[in-house]
């Protein structure tokens, strides 16, 4: 299917490669870079209709972040970021997404996942302090969602806040092997005052509820949509990364005999083919399931196992590429060597570790407890 999105991933990717190796070196995107993710519509795909965004198709997202990923992994994985911040802000109460979207759809936003920092209840909202931190995409957000531990008569709920590019600030402290483009830098809050028309329920977010409007994505609980995703970046870096060996070792020998002729490599290409066409379809299918709209509990433990099964895939494909290139590719600056710091650095995370996937689906599918 191909997209307004998918045509203006295309460019994206373009010039995203062009910028690869700088923002590897800088540890966040060039400018240019993330105004053109803006541009093309990723900012504004998850941002209800009746805030002037696409409120678009998860299948739509995960084509346009595979188209990205060719170019630069963390270029695809900040358009994530961008999407699916839209997506947990508009399960803000509607006073709050006004005020986020006041200037437009096309705002950037970042959020922090996991819950942390400390929150105080006072009049009228919550006084938020601690640090965030691995929030992608945080140096151009103008706002940033945080969620943390809030406490009301003994019970114990994560909180999602929305907070203004002057209510935080940003600590340097991304330093990885893999996908430093992403400037996933620390947020910090001291003592700031967050009203509750800026807060929204972690788990009306994973589950997909929403009581005063249908927010983006039509209901779909987060597992059931969400993980097939987060494959999508390291599977466009996997897909160019094979072509950037296939092209390489073409004019090559190897024991001998010319590349294309020697039996060990032609198994390696297509073993390797077949596991990104693999891992494509599965995510495909997982978010085709998300946008049909009637996701039930039986697809949602299968999208998280097959989100897993993909990034099996994918990772297995480029440490293999990588493995039979030789020692060139394996040099500072080259593509393949970055695609594979980035391939392995996106994968690890949480959502796509099968001990998280694995229990949920065979509880529900062969071994039901209790």
């Amino acid at each position: 299917m191909t997209t307004t999105l998918t045509l203006a991933a295309g460019k994206v990717a373009v010039l995203a490669s062009e910028h690869a190796v700088e923002a590897d070196a800088r540890r966040a995107l060039s400018p240019e870079v993330v105004q053109a993710l803006v541009n093309a519509g990723f900012a504004r795909h998850s941002v209800p209709v009746a805030q002037g965004g696409a409120e678009a198709s998860f299948s739509e997202l995960l084509a346009a972040l595979v188209e990205v990923g060719k170019g630069c992994a963390s270029a695809s994985w900040c358009g994530l970021t961008l999407a699916s911040s839209g997506r947990i802000a508009s399960f803000l109460p509607a006073e709050g997404r006004e005020e986020i979207w006041d200037l437009g759809a096309d705002t950037p936003l970042a959020s922090a996942l996991p819950p942390a920092g400390r929150a105080v209840r006072v009049p009228g909202g919550w006084e938020l302090s601690g640090r965030w931190a691995f929030v992608s995409g945080i140096d151009f957000a103008e706002w940033a969602l945080v969620c943390v531990l809030t406490k009301r008569e003994d019970e114990v709920e994560p909180l999602f806040c929305a907070l203004r590019r002057d209510e935080y600030r940003i600590d340097d402290t991304w330093f990885t092997l893999g996908m430093r483009g992403t400037g996933s830098r620390t947020v910090v809050v001291d003592g700031v005052f967050v009203p509750d028309r800026r807060t929204c329920a972690q788990r009306d977010v994973v589950a997909g509820r929403n009581g005063e409007a249908a927010p983006a994505g039509r209901g779909v609980p987060v597992r059931g949509a969400m993980p097939p995703l987060f494959v999508a970046p390291a599977l466009g870096a996997a897909l160019a990364a094979l072509t950037v060996w296939a092209g390489e070792l073409r004019a090559k020998k190897r024991d001998g005999l010319p590349v294309p002729r020697h039996p060990g490599l032609r198994e390696v290409l297509a073993r390797s083919s077949a596991e990104l066409d693999a891992a494509r379809l599965v995510v495909e299918r997982a978010s085709a399931v998300a946008d049909a709209g009637q996701v039930s509990e039986d697809d949602v433990v299968r999208a998280a196992r097959d989100a897993t099964l993909a990034a099996d895939l994918v990772r297995a494909a480029v440490n293999r590429l990588v493995r039979q290139g030789g020692t060139s590719v394996q040099t500072d600056g080259h593509p393949l060597q970055r695609a594979w710091r980035d391939v392995n650095g996106a994968l690890s995370h949480a959502m796509l570790r099968p001990e998280f996937s694995a229990a949920p689906f065979t509880e529900r599918a062969y071994w039901p407890v209790g």
